[in-house]
């Protein structure tokens, strides 16, 4: 690991990266490598989850496409240093900012859309112009696999590399000095990733997760609300960490709500324990174990239906659900949605505001004054308005947590800028020089600064 990392930081001092036209390049070549194996990383993650290529390019591969476009059309606009206005007192001269590259970074994915949250980080770390180190999660082990054969093979390991492995590769990463760390995973990982990064004084992104609120309004299409949070919760069979974790719906409407979500899920799932292009099993043993006793059985209004043998857990809506059950304990990342049902607004955003700050959080309503009251109430990473998820593929919207949920962002030029430093550059001329900042300080002197600078 320690001679990877020199190696990387060599080529990044050689200054090659810098180039903006070496990045297009790279960046190209990328996109047609990951193009040209396409086949390969659609088998490898059916392996893993039994995910049909549909999903995969919906929700992975087609936003990876979007973000490497977008990094090419932009970089040279983004690299550009930017005029800023001069203060008088610093008069004749420019001021400028010059994006620059970090240097070497680490980038630490997740096992739940693994070429999404493992390749865009790294798409913007390569734009910005530092070197890389890919570590996918080992939980999704045959994609993980199927990414380092594809970039191994055809990149140099001193400027794109991905080192496969479970904890104790991860431990002996986080031993060396990198320039830039990016983790997506859970919330306490992300806490010894700041632990380890801190010794070096690294700058961290930490992309994590946490309790999703969606918000079901009286005035909100029931129809609609339901069909998109019944696609939002059950894509990749829950296993999405802006997923609805929990819904909070107004009570005069929730058994019509409850109604409507079944209906949906009965159109496009199957729910006699098997499962189907549309439909996702659970990543491994210990994560089945989990959800499956977090299913309270009084309190299932529909599903439940589990089988150990294809880790599959059908989409389950629990009713009748508070804040104290154990299910509102922690993220549940999983095909299970409790619904609480709640009289009074004000009551229900104050249990939420207990709780930590979530990535992300929805609301279903017409009423632009409560959708209004709700965003300026609630802190959260992102959201949308009648909808759920679809906020993350719109690269204009930058993506990331606040609080135990995240700290940083990226997509788009927010990308560019998480593994960028911005260098403030003062530019002066030689032919003038004021007489005020010099010695000796006299009242006259101060009243001409103070004239100048109040």
């Amino acid at each position: 690991m320690k001679e990877l990392c020199l190696k990387q930081r060599e080529f990044f001092n050689s200054n090659k990266t810098k180039e903006t036209n070496f990045r297009i390049l790279q960046l190209k070549k990328l996109k047609d490598l990951l193009k040209e194996n396409e086949e390969l990383l659609y088998k490898a993650i059916y392996e893993d989850f039994g995910k049909s290529a549909y999903e995969t390019y919906l929700t992975e591969l087609s936003i990876v496409y979007q973000e490497i476009n977008i990094c090419i059309k932009k970089i040279k606009i983004w690299s550009k240093r930017k005029r800023v206005s001069t203060n008088f007192a610093n008069l004749p001269s420019k001021s400028y900012i010059i994006p620059e590259p970090l240097g070497s970074t680490l980038i630490i994915g997740a096992w739940n859309y693994p070429f999404l949250v493992s390749l865009v980080p790294a798409i913007s770390s390569l734009a910005s112009g530092n070197t890389v180190i890919l570590k996918p999660s080992e939980i999704a082990a045959r994609t993980s696999a199927a990414m380092a054969k594809i970039i191994n093979e055809k990149f140099s390991d001193d400027y794109f590399c991905v080192v496969e492995g479970g904890v104790k590769v991860t431990s002996d990463l986080l031993e060396q000095k990198f320039d830039k760390i990016f983790f997506t995973g859970s919330s306490p990982v992300g806490k010894i990733i700041s632990i380890a990064a801190a010794k070096h004084l690294t700058p961290v992104t930490l992309e994590l997760g946490g309790k999703s609120p969606t918000f079901v309004l009286s005035d909100c299409n029931i129809e609609i609300t339901a069909k998109r949070i019944v696609w939002a919760k059950f894509l990749n069979a829950g296993q999405t960490c802006v997923a609805p974790d929990y819904i909070l719906v107004d009570k005069s409407i929730e058994k019509e709500f409850l109604s409507a979500v079944k209906k949906e899920i009965e159109k496009y799932h199957k729910t006699d324990n098997s499962i189907s292009e549309n439909y996702l099993r659970i990543i491994n043993t210990n994560n089945f174990e989990r959800l499956s006793s977090l299913i309270d059985t009084h309190k299932v209004f529909f599903g439940g239906k589990t089988n150990k043998e294809n880790r599959f857990i059908s989409p389950t809506i629990l009713q009748d659900v508070s804040f104290t059950d154990r299910i509102m304990e922690d993220e549940i990342f999983g095909p299970i949605l409790p619904v609480i049902g709640f009289s009074n607004l004000n009551e229900v955003i104050k249990e939420v505001k207990r709780k930590p700050k979530p990535l992300a959080c929805y609301i279903y309503s017409r009423n632009r004054k409560e959708v209004k009251k709700l965003l300026k109430e609630i802190s959260f990473g992102g959201g949308a308005i009648n909808d759920s998820v679809m906020h993350m593929s719109n690269p204009k919207l930058p993506f990331g947590g606040v609080g135990l949920s995240g700290t940083g962002s990226y997509r788009g030029e927010a990308g560019f800028r998480t593994f960028s430093h911005y260098k403030s550059v003062l530019d002066k001329p030689f032919w003038f020089e004021s007489a005020l900042k010099y010695p000796p300080y006299t009242k006259r002197k101060l009243k001409i600064f103070k004239s100048l600078l109040e």
